[in-house]
């Protein structure tokens, strides 16, 4: 069947204001029903006198060369030591950091960069023969460094919240099996290009069909600058896959919704506010993966594993086990074929009327 996706989008807008005290800044947020969210890397400047960097020293929390020095690595601060989470009392000190975090208001953190990144490293990462304190190779705990991370974060927020029935919001950008227990995914720096868009839904797939749900790719591409139409659109598209933020680079142009005129802003509002009236739908799809393991978002294949025709189909999705979404991922497209499996009635989600389905 084609549908017509031509239609008017609409988004929130926030006027930034800058505080000196980051406590000001999130008491400013949160008086305006705002959240903070703040970026924390593993690499940790090697400076006498900077905290964090004090405190490891005292525990020996670093990771080691193979000659059992200290490794030294390149991120953004310049020469970086890195915390080795593979031990438990390096995770329980990088937990307590975060009790400075809560009495600053901090709601949640995003920890990126930790495959580990190290810019002068081979592959932009560290060097398989470093080791950890037990004298283990780096090469056989490599793919866990980005979920041990997540983890010691996770756990510290937990233990430093006031309010324990709070769940704690930790995005990672490096994970394993597992890390759907710390926090939320993202894809990583994907650029503003129809192809990545397209991209997106099956590698959102794949990862929930790994049991990874709460993840998500950059709505509108990390690198270069959308153009009015491949924003819209990836909003559109992000706004039905169940991490959703936005999220670019510093050298990319502002994309802020108003900066694409007032018909494109419509657009986007329309899409932020069509998730918005979702949450409760969203919470409840999480529940019950938390419970049954079925991921948030859905091959259809999954859903209707008797139907051939859809098991190679991952340019359209569920959302749980009811709600069918289409992304339109080419420039210039205004109609779509969406493939409706007959075992089931469908309706348009605007007009609530009846489609008819072809397969």
């Amino acid at each position: 069947m084609d549908i017509d996706y031509m239609q008017n989008f609409k988004i929130f807008t926030f006027d930034s204001i800058h505080f000196p005290d980051p406590k000001e800044t999130n008491d400013y947020l949160h008086k305006n029903d705002f959240k903070s969210v703040w970026m924390i890397d593993p690499g940790i400047k090697a400076e006498k006198g900077f905290f964090v960097y004090d405190s490891g020293e005292k525990i020996n929390a670093w990771v080691q060369t193979r000659n059992d020095s200290v490794f030294l690595g390149k991120v953004w601060p310049g020469d970086c030591v890195f915390p080795d989470f593979t031990q438990s009392k390096v995770s329980k000190w990088w937990g307590g950091l975060y009790e400075n975090f809560m009495a600053k208001g901090v709601d949640g953190v995003w920890n990126d960069m930790n495959e580990p990144s190290v810019f002068n490293g081979p592959e932009v990462s560290m060097q398989k023969d470093l080791r950890n304190l037990a004298g283990v190779e780096h090469r056989e705990w490599h793919n866990l460094y980005g979920l041990l991370f997540q983890r010691a974060t996770a756990s510290g927020l937990i233990r430093r919240n006031p309010d324990k029935n709070i769940r704690p919001f930790v995005l990672s950008r490096s994970f394993f099996a597992g890390s759907q227990r710390y926090g939320a995914i993202w894809t990583g720096d994907n650029a503003a290009e129809w192809s990545h868009l397209e991209a997106a839904a099956p590698m959102l797939l794949s990862l929930n069909v790994g049991a990874l749900s709460f993840v998500g790719a950059d709505v509108g591409g990390f690198f270069g600058d959308p153009d009015a139409e491949l924003m819209t659109r990836w909003m559109q598209a992000g706004a039905y896959t169940p991490f959703f933020r936005g999220h670019a680079h510093h050298d990319s142009k502002r994309r802020e919704p108003w900066m694409f005129g007032d018909e494109t802003m419509i657009r986007l509002r329309k899409a932020a506010m069509a998730r918005y009236a979702l949450l409760p739908f969203w919470y409840t799809i999480f529940r019950e993966a938390s419970v049954s393991g079925m991921p948030v978002m859905r091959t259809m294949w999954m859903e209707y594993p008797r139907t051939e025709a859809l098991f190679a189909t991952d340019d359209q999705y569920l959302v749980g086990s009811d709600l069918l979404v289409k992304p339109v991922t080419g420039a210039g497209v205004t109609q779509s074929t969406v493939l409706f499996p007959t075992a089931d009635a469908w309706y348009d989600v605007d007009t609530m009327e009846r489609v008819a389905a072809e397969g």
